[in-house]
């Protein structure tokens, strides 16, 4: 295998010096419950002028499920993709319902009965003619 071209990856790796435990900077267990998701969505929402509360779709992606907590708490968000709006999450059961089709009959029955000749006076009607 003389055209095989290989690269050292670990020795670029080495090169960087790693950073000592102490000095490293973690989040404390507390930032990773659930209560506070609800408040990381929050700095994702932004308020628009003429829209409400908004939030990228990437954002959204991201914290989904608090997403949805906010919204079913009350809280109607507009999702925007390059800065235009495009879609709006409300609460389920403020959705208004649908108005439901029965068919055409209770519309027939409104109408006026059509009181024309009947089958025998346009058949004498016809003859006479004749």
């Amino acid at each position: 295998m003389p055209n095989v071209v290989t690269r050292d990856y670990i020795a670029a790796m080495k090169t960087k010096q790693p950073v000592p435990l102490h000095k490293r900077k973690q989040k404390p267990i507390a930032d990773m419950t659930p209560e506070v998701t609800g408040s990381m969505v929050m700095r994702e929402v932004a308020a628009m002028p003429g829209v409400g509360q908004v939030i990228t779709v990437r954002s959204a992606k991201a914290h989904l499920s608090a997403l949805l907590e906010l919204v079913a708490s009350g809280t109607e968000v507009t999702i925007t993709s390059d800065g235009k709006p495009k879609a709006k999450l409300v609460k389920a059961e403020s959705a208004k319902p649908r108005k439901v089709f029965r068919g055409m009959g209770d519309y027939l029955l409104k109408q006026p009965i059509h009181r024309g000749m009947s089958a025998e006076e346009a058949i004498n009607w016809t003859r006479g003619e004749r």
